[in-house]
């Protein structure tokens, strides 16, 4: 007894991984099983889906100049977001099973870090767009009169916020100086941390939800004393449509994320009694596919964004094919009146 309360009072640094995945009782695969491979398999492919997706995303909105305003960038910003939280699950697969007990506590929280920072980038993402959106909507116009370099001030505070809070656990917040802390998902994590982690991510979830839903409020109530000018009315509707889109990928993300932040809130409180590791992998799961939805919603939502992405997929076909590029209006749009050509969102 007297050893065990010494080991959790004091820092010994010279514990290695496997050392925290026993003291907390979860088990490190010693053989490779055909689960491992299956899980792997398809979690690589997934991954590959992902960064592809999302690429395709942000090289459209970079090359189609009607998407070159505020909220676009932002969108694109998302994409980056999913984009690096696909390479954050490659190496999450790469490093995973019988894999585990080869890793450093450096490497362990380099792949823990790369996890956190792509949920705090899609979480900043979507505030910077509850914010560009509730300066736009006041006035029922579809885009804001933000400057460029106020956008990547924006863009750059996201990025700096969450690579802070990856470096969090890691630094200054872990348990390797109180064993008796350790969390039983993420050995190595404090379970204050997760605490920490899991009811600031969900507050934010909340906000966003009520900030988002005070919007369509008053969106809807300006339309009704709207004036029946034609050209007013349409700007009313695009403004309801991207809205609809924007909180259909809010949705996405928090029915997608919650699940994964109960568990380690629940693990947080309970420790070994929540049995958080018997739905671990499966909310990760979720959270993995959560970064594929979005380009797939611009793609049933926006017809725009549709035939940017057909006409990158032909251009890469005929390259393949050794034919000579054709450049497309898409390529060399000039930015169009803000309502006229931005009517393409669906109900």
């Amino acid at each position: 007894v007297d050893e065990k309360s010494s080991a959790w009072n004091t820092c010994d640094y010279s514990h290695n991984v496997t050392f925290y995945y026993n003291w907390v009782g979860k088990t490190i695969s010693v053989v490779w099983t055909t689960r491992d491979f299956v899980v792997i398999g398809l979690g690589l492919m997934v991954c590959l889906i992902v960064i592809l997706a999302n690429l395709l995303v942000m090289v459209a909105i970079f090359m189609n100049q009607r998407f070159h305003f505020p909220i676009y960038y932002l969108l694109g910003n998302m994409a980056a977001a999913d984009l690096f939280a696909g390479l954050a699950y490659v190496n999450l697969m790469l490093n995973t099973g019988p894999w585990t007990s080869m890793l450093t506590k450096k490497q362990w929280y380099i792949r823990g870090a790369l996890i956190d920072i792509s949920l705090t980038a899609s979480v900043a993402n979507l505030l910077a767009v509850a914010v560009e959106r509730h300066q736009t909507i006041i006035t029922i116009q579809l885009h804001s009169t933000m400057t460029k370099r106020r956008v990547m001030l924006l863009i750059v505070g996201t990025w700096a916020v969450s690579i802070i809070m990856g470096l969090v656990p890691s630094t200054i917040w872990n348990c390797e100086c109180d064993l008796d802390d350790c969390s039983t998902v993420a050995p190595l994590y404090s379970r204050r941390f997760l605490i920490f982690w899991a009811v600031l991510n969900l507050l934010t979830f909340c906000i966003m939800v009520a900030v988002y839903t005070r919007i369509f409020i008053y969106v809807r109530y300006q339309i009704r004393y709207t004036s029946r000018h034609t050209s007013e009315m349409r700007n009313s509707q695009t403004v309801v449509k991207l809205m609809k889109t924007i909180s259909m990928v809010l949705g996405a993300f928090v029915i997608c994320w919650t699940p994964g932040l109960v568990i380690l809130l629940l693990d947080g409180l309970l420790g070994k009694a929540s049995h958080a590791n018997t739905y671990e992998k499966f909310c990760l799961v979720i959270a993995e596919c959560n970064s594929m939805i979005n380009p797939i919603i611009y793609t049933l939502r926006d017809d725009e964004m549709r035939r940017t992405f057909k006409w990158i997929l032909c251009c890469l076909c005929r390259r393949s094919a050794g034919q000579p590029r054709k450049l497309s209006s898409v390529e060399i749009a000039s930015p169009q009146p803000k309502v006229e050509h931005h009517d393409h969102l669906h109900r």
